[in-house]
């Protein structure tokens, strides 16, 4: 049985419709009537989370798994407000959030009743759409919402991905659950639209540039760019550039790039410099090669996205190609001809590329645990990076080919990192590894207090005793207030938390302790997750990081 809240009969109908089956439900009772419907529904898959801030990176997992929208339902007042880091998360990795946020009677707002607050638009230019859903009393009224959700949905699902959000008013009575069948509804069709590199300026360009660099960012795995790069690398004197987090893996592509660039000595950066610089995917990590490239402006910088935004990063930006990176990288190879001149800038990174090795510590430390795991990852893992120094020390080492990494890089914030990895396990169907610092993962300790954990999660907690990075700035690392009050030193153990969650726990303390456990860690026959706790030491790291910088400046 169902709602009987017209509003809410045809929100139900219309996700159907459009084939939004995943549903993340947080409690409460003015969203009663939602969850209600949705949970009484076949067609819905749905899931209970209790904490909204946990909800909201859950549902964003399960969308990064499943790669469609996924619905996300809470209750009135601050309860939409504690989806905001999600929400602006799933903006910038362009992920399909539909957030459904049940609200008073406007009538109600602003007048001292319980739980209210000025609901629409509360995300503001962090969602795609935002609507406001009337309470039918006509057939005009019931067009108006249907136009709204189709709205709504299409921005979700358009061509570049993003959150959006669908607001509705819930009158009492909440609770009429009498209805027995959802309204019929059919989705609006859509036609894809084809955008090709046609524009002679822009490939005499690239015939005429004889320093040309494509710089890619976060892309989602499976994103079959390998090929079309390497017959790009192959046939034109072009360097490519590529993170962990975009997950493309070739030996035609540079990963270690921002060690290069800290190496290259002054009368070299002129050499390394790109006249061409193409941009694809979404955020960069490193911050060395975005001072480069603002230092070293190209002559041309081509940014191609699918979103209609202009997005100028370099503060170079002299053409907005609206393609999606495949499209635009194969219409690069059918439409350009390969140059004869050899291919001297490329054999100039990729011989750099060559002397720059990975960190090869033998200390014990967060750099040798992050080495020796990357090393040790089986085949085909799904690996979830936290923020800050766990997505930087990562790159410094090579990743199987086989690995999908994925990283909450949209606004590079330390919380929910293990709330998107509780979320992606739940419905992954091999081991899932989260590597997360200790800040991180005690920010986000809720995550753990969740019926949906499943077996296959298994969580790295490196604890160094505080938020390491700010020892490693310059400046900074000099400040009294460090310690207590900006990287918040601390002793905290997760043992207790993780047994209490029904974890079971491993910790290492040195490297035979580490090591000992891995087969442990790595097991698929564990009826568990596994949380292990890595114990390392701030004072130590630091060494280790200067030692390991130190050798790139006498290569």
């Amino acid at each position: 049985m169902y709602s009987s809240k017209k509003n809410v009969l045809l929100l139900a109908s219309m996700l159907e419709a459009y084939s939004i089956r995943e549903v993340v439900l947080c409690p409460g009772s003015r969203n009663a009537p939602l969850i209600q419907t949705f949970s009484q529904n076949p067609f819905f898959r749905c899931y209970t989370v209790v904490d909204e801030r946990s909800a909201g990176f859950f549902a964003l997992g399960l969308a990064q798994e499943i790669q469609q929208p996924v619905a996300l339902c809470c209750t009135s007042g601050t309860a939409l407000l504690n989806l905001g880091p999600a929400v602006a998360e799933a903006y910038y990795q362009q992920v399909p959030l539909l957030v459904i946020s049940a609200d008073r009677p406007q009538s109600w707002i602003g007048q001292m009743d319980g739980q209210t607050l000025p609901q629409p638009g509360v995300f503001n230019s962090l969602v795609k759409q935002s609507i406001q859903l009337l309470e039918p009393e006509s057939e005009e009224d019931e067009w108006y919402c249907k136009r709204m959700i189709h709205d709504a949905i299409f921005q979700l699902m358009n061509r570049l991905p993003g959150p959006s959000h669908i607001n509705i008013p819930l009158s009492e009575p909440l609770f009429d659950f009498s209805v027995t069948e959802l309204p019929k509804n059919k989705p609006i069709l859509r036609n894809p639209v084809d955008y090709s590199l046609n524009n002679s300026t822009l490939l005499e360009e690239w015939n005429l540039s004889t320093k040309k660099m494509i710089l890619i960012g976060q892309l989602p795995p499976f994103n079959g760019l390998e090929k079309a790069l390497e017959s790009i690398a192959e046939k034109f004197d072009c360097v490519i550039l590529s993170e962990h987090t975009a997950n493309i893996r070739s030996s035609k592509v540079i990963y270690n790039f921002d060690a290069i660039i800290y190496q290259l000595l002054n009368e070299e950066i002129a050499c390394f410099s790109p006249d061409l610089l193409i941009t694809l995917g979404g955020h960069v990590v490193s911050k060395r090669i975005k001072k480069f490239l603002r230092s070293c402006k190209p002559a041309s910088h081509w940014y191609v996205s699918e979103d209609t935004k202009i997005v100028d990063l370099f503060q170079s930006i002299t053409a907005q190609l609206e393609m999606d990176p495949l499209s635009f990288v194969e219409e690069i190879n059918k439409k350009c001809s390969s140059n004869t001149l050899k291919h001297t800038y490329q054999s100039r990174w990729l011989s750099q590329s060559k002397h720059v090795l990975p960190p090869t510590t033998t200390v014990y430390s967060d750099l040798w645990v992050m080495g020796k795991l990357l090393e040790a990852l089986p085949c085909n893992a799904a690996l979830q990076l936290g923020n800050s120094s766990v997505v930087r020390n990562a790159q410094l080492y090579p990743l199987d080919a086989s690995v999908s990494v994925y990283c909450n890089r949209g606004t590079s914030g330390i919380e929910g990192s293990v709330s998107t990895a509780v979320g992606f396990a739940s419905i992954h169907k091999g081991l899932t590894f989260l590597i997360v610092g200790d800040l991180s993962f005690f920010y986000d300790v809720n995550a753990l207090w969740n019926r949906h954990i499943k077996s296959n999660l298994r969580i790295l907690l490196i604890n160094n005793g505080g938020g390491e990075i700010f020892h490693l700035l310059p400046g900074l690392n000099q400040a009294v207030s460090l310690d207590q009050y900006v990287s918040c030193r601390h002793s905290t153990r997760a043992e207790k938390w993780a047994q209490s969650m029904g974890f079971d726990y491993l910790s290492a303390y040195k490297e035979e302790e580490f090591i000992n456990n891995l087969d442990s860690f790595f097991s698929v026959e564990a009826s568990n997750p596994v949380l292990f706790e890595v114990i390392t030491t701030m004072e130590v790291n630091a060494e280790v990081f200067k030692s390991y910088y130190h050798k790139l400046k006498t290569i």
